[in-house]
């Protein structure tokens, strides 16, 4: 064996910590993402979520369905008062009508890396602008006002959905991690997906010219998809 008296090095950077993040009211054209009201929320998502028709919205979060309005504001109280959750509510931006939530979580302000889970789109979310603008406004939000440099998205390897989400919205596959979870009483292999601060501007610049209302028609159909603006830039 030789010695290497110049082994590799990743460069330097910049290693001040960013900012934690708070509840913060974030406002978009389509929708506002703020902070939670326990009781509103759980009254409003629970009206859109329960029944057996929507035990499937629940199927790989950790928890739910419930099984009364109760139950879901017990959950919501929890992840409010959890020091590892920075759970938001996502309102419609006309109605004020609570339509789904998301939590920054896995928060390392020392390392700059956040994510972004627990994510909860009623059907009035699913599939429109508005959820786009959602996430466009919390990744936003990481980079630029807190200072991340690494965003994530991690889902249950078998949620097809969730990874074509997190693939459509920018964040890049990095791989499978074996058997990392047991979810009640399953074992769960975990995908995850990331973007950095390094590409971040492109992803911005994709979303903002996906979601100018100019990109639609009058039925509201979208001109061009998100992958194909980010591609071409």
């Amino acid at each position: 064996m030789t010695r290497d008296d110049n082994p590799p090095l990743g460069p330097l950077v910049d290693d001040a910590p960013a900012r934690r993040p708070e509840p913060v009211t974030l406002a978009g054209r389509h929708v506002v993402v703020a902070p939670l009201e326990p009781s509103k929320d759980a009254a409003e998502l629970f009206a859109a979520t329960s029944g057996p028709e929507h035990a499937r919205l629940f199927a790989y979060l950790f928890t739910g369905p419930f099984s009364d309005e109760a139950a879901f504001r017990a959950d919501i109280d929890a992840s409010a008062a959890s020091p590892d959750l920075v759970p938001l509510a996502i309102r419609d931006a006309r109605s004020g009508r609570t339509v789904g939530r998301a939590s920054y979580m896995r928060i390392e302000p020392r390392h700059r890396v956040i994510e972004v889970g627990s994510i909860l789109f009623t059907s009035a979310l699913q599939r429109t602008p508005a959820a786009t603008e959602a996430m466009y406004l919390m990744a936003r939000h990481a980079f630029e006002d807190l200072g991340y440099r690494r965003y994530e998205w991690k889902c249950d390897a078998l949620n097809a959905p969730s990874r074509a989400a997190a693939a459509r919205l920018g964040f890049r596959f990095e791989g499978v991690f074996a058997k990392h979870m047991i979810i009640r009483g399953r074992s769960r292999d975990t995908a995850w997906f990331a973007m950095t601060d390094d590409d971040w501007p492109r992803v911005k610049a994709a979303f903002e010219r996906w979601l100018d209302p100019a990109n639609f028609g009058p039925d509201g159909a979208q001109k061009r998809r998100l992958d194909d603006i980010r591609a071409a830039l």
